[in-house]
């Protein structure tokens, strides 16, 4: 198990420009969240992941670390699935108890703002810790592929505890509430294949999103990697 915490995500976010053209009124309020953030230490990033080898050959359902998850789309068209990666991540419970109290206020508008940027750095830890999965993966000699989320299609949301529980969320602080929500609710989870020689997998999760060629965050991830998007990242990692 791998646990990080006490990285400038929140710096990260603050040097990459919004893509397009957004307004003005925008600008000045995204430059007031990142502020209010930072002065206020909003921010506590942490991930924490778990290679879990798997206890059977690879079918539709996926049996590690005494935990079973239906991922079928995890199964590669080619070389061999051994374990599966799951990992957690989370700002922490301060962001968004501020965006409350700045409802509470009615300050609608950078109540907004602040939770849209928790959006936006909580998909940058993701990214991060894709990328440190990637590595650890690479130096056993593996490779990695596909990126699911419980709720999304091809993962149900009845397996939040099960990949929790791999990933051993408790050691950041993040628990499952009832109706399968994460506390704290600025967390997310993901589950990725892991095998030999995996090809790139040629599916995203995002792939039947009707607002996938509007969205603001994928759009800002390709601003920050320009060789590819977060999605393409997912796929071909």
């Amino acid at each position: 198990m791998r646990v990080a915490r006490g990285f400038d995500v929140l710096g990260q976010a603050a040097a990459i420009p919004q893509s397009g053209r957004p307004s003005a009124s925008r600008e000045r309020l995204r430059r007031e969240a990142i502020a209010l953030a930072r002065a206020e230490a909003l921010v506590d990033a942490a991930y924490c992941y778990c290679i879990v080898p798997l206890a059977a050959p690879a079918a539709e359902l996926l049996c590690a670390g005494g935990e079973t998850l239906f991922a079928p789309w995890l199964l590669p068209a080619s070389g061999q699935l051994t374990a599966i990666a799951c990992a957690v991540c989370t700002l922490g419970p301060l962001l968004e108890k501020r965006v409350s109290e700045l409802f509470a206020e009615r300050r609608a508008s950078l109540a907004l703002a602040l939770d849209g940027l928790g959006n936006e750095l909580l998909f940058a830890i993701s990214r991060r810790a894709q990328d440190r999965m990637q590595a650890d993966v690479a130096r056993r000699g593996l490779s990695m592929a596909g990126e699911l989320r419980a709720g999304d299609p091809g993962l149900a949301l009845d397996a939040q505890g099960a990949v929790l529980r791999l990933a051993q969320a408790e050691t950041i602080g993040v628990e499952l509430k009832p109706g399968h929500l994460m506390q704290p609710m600025k967390s997310t989870s993901m589950v990725l294949g892991v095998g030999i020689d995996l090809p790139a997998v040629h599916w995203s999760r995002c792939d039947t999103c009707p607002t996938r060629d509007k969205c603001a965050v994928v759009a800002r991830a390709q601003s920050a990697d320009p060789a590819g998007s977060a999605l393409d990242a997912a796929q071909s990692a």
